[in-house]
C-alpha cells in the first residue's frame, strides 16, 4: 500500500460529512474533509450543505433554543477538527476507483490517494431559478426548499404560505404546512396534479388549502423577506399577485453526484447513490455513502447524521480488516 494514501477522505460537509469525520478521528483514522469551494448559489452543494440555508433549527436534538443552520454546521467542524481531523477547502472533481489506494482529483489540480473514501456531498433542492427566490433563499428571508424543517418556525406560523409543485412530495409538504399556516396555496403550472389521488385528497380536505392551477411564478417580490408572488396563467398569459409570507419550492432534488460519473459506482434513475446492503457500503469495497447524496426519502439533519456515523464506522472496520490502522 502507498504511504503517501491518507487512510480516509471524506467528500462532503454537511451533517454527514462532519458526524463521520468525528468517528473516524476518534477512531484514529486521521480523515481529511474535502469541504468544496464556497459559492453564491442555493442550486450548487454549499459547504457545509442544505443547512446553510436554514436561518433556525428547532428539529435537531441537543439544541432546545434552537440553532442556525451555519453555525451548527460550524460547531459539528469544531468538534471534528477537535479530534484531529484535516479540513481542505476544494472541491473533489473526479475519482478514479479503479485502482487502490483510490486516486482523487482537486479543483485545485492535485492528485490525491485514499485507501478508503465516504461520500457525503448531499443533495440540492431543485429551484425555480428566479434572481430573487435565490436571494431570498440565502438569506432567510422566507423562501425554503423545505417545510418539514422549517414550517413550523415562527415567522411561517399563522401567515399564508405557498408551495410549488404538483407531486407527491409537494403535496406531503404542502399538507403539513397546513397545520400551522393560515392559508397554504399550491400553485401548478398544469390543471392537474401528478400527486397520487390519496396525497392529493389529503391536502385538499384540509380547510386551510387552496390550489391555483395554470400558474407559474414569474418573480419572487419583497426586499428583506418575501412579501408576494408574481404569477403568470400559462393559458391566458395574465399576470397576478398572490399574498404571502413564505414560499416552498417542492419541484425535487438533485443528488450531487454529477463528479462521480464514470467511476464505476451505481446509482438509482434519480442519480441518487445506491448503497445496495443498506449499510453505507456501496458497490465498490471501501467506498461508503451517507446523507442526503443517497437518501431520497428523509432527507434530515439528524438522519444524515446517523448515516454519517454508520459510514465511519463501516470504513473504519473495512479498513481494520485492509491491515490499514
Amino acid at each position: 500500500m502507498a504511504d503517501n494514501a491518507h487512510k480516509l477522505v471524506i467528500i462532503g460537509s454537511g451533517p454527514a460529512g462532519w458526524t463521520a469525520a468525528i468517528y473516524a478521528a476518534r477512531a484514529n483514522l486521521d480523515p481529511v474533509v474535502y469541504v468544496g469551494v464556497p459559492k453564491q448559489n442555493p442550486s450548487i452543494v454549499l459547504p457545509g450543505g442544505q443547512l446553510m440555508l436554514t436561518t433556525d433549527v428547532e428539529n435537531y436534538p441537543g439544541f432546545p433554543d434552537g440553532v442556525t443552520g451555519p453555525e451548527m454546521m460550524q460547531q459539528f467542524q469544531k468538534q471534528a477538527e477537535r479530534f484531529g481531523t484535516a479540513v481542505m477547502q476544494e472541491d473533489i472533481e473526479s475519482c478514479d476507483f479503479s485502482q487502490r489506494p483510490f486516486v482523487l482529483k482537486t479543483s485545485g489540480g492535485a492528485e490525491i490517494r485514499a485507501h478508503a473514501v465516504i461520500i457525503a456531498t448531499g443533495a440540492t433542492a431543485n429551484w425555480l431559478g428566479l434572481a430573487n427566490e435565490q436571494r431570498l433563499a440565502m438569506s432567510g428571508g422566507g423562501v425554503s426548499a423545505c417545510a418539514v424543517c422549517d414550517g413550523a418556525l415562527p415567522m411561517f406560523r399563522d401567515q399564508p404560505l405557498a408551495v410549488i409543485g404538483g407531486g407527491d412530495t409537494a403535496m406531503e409538504e404542502a399538507t403539513y404546512l397546513t397545520k400551522f399556516a393560515s392559508k397554504v396555496t399550491v400553485v401548478h403550472r398544469r390543471d392537474e396534479l401528478r400527486a397520487s389521488k390519496i396525497m392529493q385528497e389529503r391536502f385538499m380536505k384540509q380547510p386551510n388549502a387552496e390550489v391555483l392551477w395554470n400558474k407559474v411564478v414569474i418573480d419572487v417580490l419583497g426586499d428583506s423577506s418575501i412579501k408576494a408572488l408574481e404569477l403568470e396563467d400559462t393559458k391566458t398569459g395574465e399576470r397576478s399577485q398572490l399574498e404571502v409570507k413564505g414560499l416552498f419550492v417542492a419541484i425535487g432534488h438533485t443528488p450531487a453526484t454529477q463528479f462521480l460519473k464514470g467511476s464505476g459506482l451505481e446509482f438509482d434513475d434519480s442519480g441518487y447513490l445506491l448503497l445496495p446492503d443498506r449499510t453505507s457500503r456501496t458497490n465498490i469495497e471501501g467506498v461508503f455513502g451517507a446523507g442526503d447524496v443517497s437518501d431520497s426519502v428523509y432527507r434530515q439533519a439528524v438522519t444524515a447524521a446517523g448515516m454519517g456515523c454508520q459510514a465511519a464506522l463501516d470504513a473504519e472496520r473495512w479498513l481494520g480488516a485492509q491491515g490499514v490502522h
